[in-house]
């Protein structure tokens, strides 16, 4: 919560210039009614006399923004409701509001509790990461409006809005597994729970692997035994590629103007993406990384488990463009058995250049186009480089479906259509084992 006590040693009552006016009216009535014998005159002035009479407040009015559990709401909290407190909040991309706090709560988001008055503040965005901060322009006055306090500001505190996932039932795993124990069946022969074949037994056999149905049709007095599958852990590390974010409207591409909080970007919908697979993945018990093609460092190694889930959702909400894009020396490094979710907008030859590079070295990559539909323009020379946009994009999808390079759509109706194709991806790699 943010403190009040910086905020409270500023807030000195003022007197209202309307003050000695106010007085000076209800002396002059006074006055003439008792000159000239007018009672009824010098009663209108008793009134205008007690207002300014009446004494400065003695208590100091503080407001503080106090943060909740929901990631999109805050409370301000109002330490003296006996005041007539105007409050107006803002923040980027959202209409200013204003409230104004008397005696009573009458906002519906307005609650009195312990002395304070609490009013339930809520930002509707679609977007996720870092958030921008509320402000509060907020000053006060007594019940008369003789006095007041100079107006005050008060920020919340930053935020993080993390991504939520969708339910995936099959994703496509690594089939080059590592250890000697895990959940994924491998292809190479060891102790696992897989049928390989019935063979007679060997030096090595152990003899809870004998089949006594098999070896008592066997008239030689020999052993037969069962061979399985060993098991192992499939490793994936998802690579996002946050050097841009954009819009659906292309006139916030270049920057200047800023992107709306009720429609997902490319990065948000990277984010959703990475968040659903990666829970999928970990769920299952595989193990999974996290790499970012914007920033030369390496953000996760590949790990399993619930709390490393949270830390890799927490990871990607994080993710931003950061400064201008530039070309990568070296792709970010992977394990050599991993299997690579890449997470782009395809808009530019660098996220091509780095899948063939991987998929050279022997790994196989799963591309997940994250940019958003793109709304038509009436501007002619926007919509022509749109066109240009577009077809070199079209260019480079086709070049990675030609080289056996899975592109997934998880803009608008692709997202209900990825489950079924990761789950068609990987089928066809199991057949292909």
């Amino acid at each position: 919560m943010s403190s009040l006590e910086p905020q409270a040693a500023r807030t000195e009552w003022i007197r209202h210039p309307a003050w000695w006016v106010i007085g000076c009216s209800g002396l002059i009535l006074a006055c003439l009614g008792l000159l000239s014998g007018r009672g009824d005159v010098a009663l209108l002035g008793v009134p205008l006399i007690l207002i300014a009479a009446w004494p400065l407040p003695s208590s100091r009015v503080t407001v503080g923004i106090r943060s909740t559990d929901d990631s999109q709401t805050n409370q301000l909290v109002i330490s003296d409701p006996g005041a007539l407190i105007r409050l107006r909040l803002s923040c980027d991309g959202h209409r200013t509001a204003q409230v104004l706090v008397g005696g009573d709560p009458t906002f519906p988001r307005m609650t009195r509790k312990d002395g304070q008055v609490i009013v339930g503040t809520e930002l509707a965005s679609v977007r996720t990461g870092p958030q921008p901060i509320m402000r509060a322009d907020w000053d006060s006055h007594n019940p008369f409006l003789t006095a007041y306090t100079r107006p005050l500001i008060e920020f919340s505190e930053p935020k993080v809005v993390l991504p939520h996932y969708i339910g995936l039932r099959l994703v496509p795993e690594s089939q080059r597994l590592r250890g000697l124990t895990g959940p994924a069946t491998s292809t190479r022969p060891g102790d696992g729970f897989e049928l390989r074949d019935v063979h007679p037994m060997n030096p090595g056999d152990t003899r809870r692997r004998i089949d006594w149905r098999v070896t008592a049709r066997q008239t030689d007095n020999s052993l037969w035994v069962k061979g399985t599958y060993a098991t192992g852990e499939a490793v994936a590390v998802l690579v996002m590629d946050s050097r841009d974010e954009v819009g659906p409207d292309l006139h916030t591409w270049h920057g200047l103007f800023p992107l709306r909080v009720d429609e997902p970007t490319s990065l948000d919908l990277a984010r959703h993406a990475a968040a659903s697979i990666a829970r999928r993945l970990i769920e299952s018990g595989d193990r999974v990384g996290l790499a970012d093609m914007a920033t030369t460092r390496r953000l996760l190694a590949p790990a399993t488990g619930r709390r490393h889930l949270n830390r890799l959702i927490y990871a990607l909400a994080l993710s931003a463009p950061v400064g201008s894009p530039r070309m990568r020396v070296r792709p970010p490094q992977v394990p050599a058995d991993a299997l690579i979710y890449l997470f782009s907008t395809l808009l530019d030859d660098e996220s091509v250049r780095l899948v063939h590079i991987w998929k050279n070295s022997g790994h196989r990559v799963i591309v997940v186009d994250t940019l958003p539909a793109v709304r038509p323009v009436a501007e002619r020379n926007l919509e022509l480089a749109w066109r240009i946009t577009r077809a070199e994009r079209q260019v480079r999808i086709h070049g990675l479906t030609s080289d056996h390079v899975p592109v997934l759509t998880w803009a608008g109706a692709g997202r209900e259509q990825a489950g079924e194709k990761l789950e068609t991806i990987r089928r066809t790699w199991m057949r292909a084992r």
